[in-house]
């Protein structure tokens, strides 16, 4: 049986942010494009992992939301982590909502991001009930560090678990 998606892609994509709301798309609009990456996982041994990988980010219905791929390793490599992002401004609460889904490690977040100092931040909860927060740092028009952290309760620190280490691709 063969289906083609492209009636259904040319639907869910968008050339660029929808005009009544492109200036509240702004936070995340730089990372629009393809990105190479490096990962460290660090796991509660205190021993690291390391893969390379990538993602992608586009501009998705009507321009009113930006949707990504992650991808660990690099393909053609068989997958570890093969997620996409959903993130929705909502200027009811003047930031975005983040849902994040992983089907191949079921894997499951949603969070609320928003610009802090510098980064943004992006807070919320886990598939496992664990508070997650995921951070955009030291970003530039060509690379970012993104930063993944977790903890059972408000009381508790936050322990770092991944980090990517983004450039963008062909850069």
């Amino acid at each position: 049986m063969t289906t083609t998606m492209s009636p259904f892609l040319t639907a869910l994509t968008s050339d660029g942010p929808s005009t009544d709301w492109a200036k509240d798309m702004d936070l995340y609009a730089w990372l629009i494009g393809s990105w190479d990456m490096d990962t460290v996982h660090h796991l509660d041994d205190g021993t690291i992992r390391k893969w390379d990988g990538e993602c992608h980010f586009g501009w998705v219905l009507e321009g009113r939301a930006m949707q990504d791929l992650w991808i660990r390793p690099r393909r053609p490599a068989p997958s570890t982590m093969y997620g996409t992002t959903l993130r929705v401004f909502d200027p009811g609460i003047d930031g975005w909502h983040i849902i994040w889904s992983d089907p191949l490690n079921q894997d499951y977040s949603r969070q609320i991001g928003k610009a802090e100092d510098n980064n943004i931040v992006q807070i919320g909860h886990d598939s496992r009930d664990l508070q997650a927060r995921w951070r955009f740092t030291e970003i530039t028009a060509d690379s970012f560090h993104w930063i993944g952290e977790e903890r059972m309760t408000e009381s508790d620190s936050w322990r770092v678990t991944y980090e990517h280490f983004a450039r963008r691709a062909g850069s």
